[in-house]
């Protein structure tokens, strides 16, 4: 059975998933949701940067703290600063501040970025990256951004 090159990276990412003991429906769905073709023009695409977002939320949301830290107000803070979220001490001494290039940075390879953090998730294509990215940028910094843990 042929993956395609989405499918393959996502069932890699998939066995260290399941390395650190994620439940298996989350992870399906999480593999599931990774056989899209990104856009080629370059230009960040928000609707395409939600559905991306939906594999992130294995983890995240907007509003709330779960395995990582809520994404609300992402753009601007420092890297390691929601005083209600268990940061390594990696991330908290990592001088970071969040922005296109430093979450670019991050989401290409967050443990080249800050070593010894506990996210191990990364997002191989550029476009994607662009597109969560610009998602984050315009849903994360209102205060009702209907995504949430539960939303699908």
């Amino acid at each position: 059975m042929d993956l395609g090159p989405n499918r393959a990276a996502g069932a890699m990412t998939l066995a260290v998933v399941v390395a650190v003991g994620y439940p298996a429906a989350m992870v399906l769905a999480f593999l599931l949701a990774g056989g899209h073709s990104a856009k080629s023009s370059g230009s960040a695409d928000v609707a395409h940067g939600a559905t991306i977002y939906h594999e992130c939320m294995i983890c995240h949301s907007i509003d709330k703290n779960g395995i990582g830290p809520r994404h609300q107000g992402v753009f601007g803070r420092k890297a390691g600063s929601l005083p209600d979220y268990n940061y390594t001490a990696a991330l908290k001494g990592s001088n970071i501040v969040w922005n296109e290039t430093t979450l670019d940075q991050w989401l290409t390879n967050p443990q080249a970025l800050v070593p010894g953090t506990k996210m191990m998730f990364s997002v191989d294509n550029a476009q994607d990256r662009a597109d969560v990215i610009a998602f984050l940028k315009e849903r994360a910094a209102s205060t009702q951004s209907g995504v949430t843990a539960g939303a699908k």
